[in-house]
């Protein structure tokens, strides 16, 4: 590494498991190379298993590279064979997902919104923090969900997935503060994302939550 540039291989990524989808293991490549231009996470499995969640984004361009091994996608209902090299390219309109057909299967992806600057959340760094937190490793944890705090203090989901962290450790007073604190970024956003997220459903009977949220 020097100043103006960072070499990473995949190959020395250590896969993390996604905590809202079983059988899948990401390769946090934002937070390991701290790039800000667009969402860009990697993903692998074994034959069979999840490589992209089905979803949809709400305004996003994807852009999928199979860079290892052969991946079977579905888009908008219409399934594909996808071997090394291959690129995908889906709007934000369609639902998509992709299921690995060879072991060790790679599939890149990078996201972002035509014509909007992007803003990283730092939900790769969630999705660490909540792995070790699993493991019982929250000094470790904690380390890794404070940073995107620090690094993007200009977006709301930054100390918004803290909230989530420390409401799943059970630390509500922790989960308060940061919930308050993502709300002078973006208070609507709060408002708007926060009711649904099952992650803060430990808050739902404390007084703080309806006085916060509503």
């Amino acid at each position: 590494m020097s100043d103006g540039y960072r070499i990473l291989s995949l190959d020395d990524i250590e896969p993390v498991p996604y905590h809202a989808r079983d059988g899948q293991k990401m390769l946090t490549v934002q937070r390991l190379l701290g790039f800000r231009a667009a969402g860009i996470n990697a993903w692998t499995g074994e034959p069979g298993e999840s490589l992209v969640p089905e979803h949809h984004e709400d305004s996003a361009e994807e852009l999928y590279v199979v860079v290892r091994g052969r991946a079977t996608f579905t888009v908008d209902g219409k399934s594909f064979d996808a071997p090394a090299g291959t690129l995908v390219h889906v709007s934000h309109e369609e639902t998509r997902t992709a299921v690995s057909g060879e072991p060790g299967t790679i599939v890149l992806a990078i996201g972002a919104t035509p014509g909007e600057a992007y803003r990283p959340s730092g939900w790769t760094s969630f999705v660490v923090a909540d792995a070790l937190r699993r493991e019982g490793r929250l000094d470790e944890a904690r380390a890794a969900i404070h940073e995107p705090v620090e690094l993007f203090p200009d977006a709301w989901h930054a100390p918004y997935n803290v909230a989530c962290f420390e409401a799943l450790a059970g630390d509500a007073d922790a989960a308060f503060e940061f919930l308050r604190q993502a709300m002078r970024v973006d208070e609507q956003a709060v408002r708007d994302y926060a009711p649904n997220d099952s992650d803060l459903d430990s808050l739902h009977d404390d007084p703080r939550w309806a006085e916060l949220v509503g």
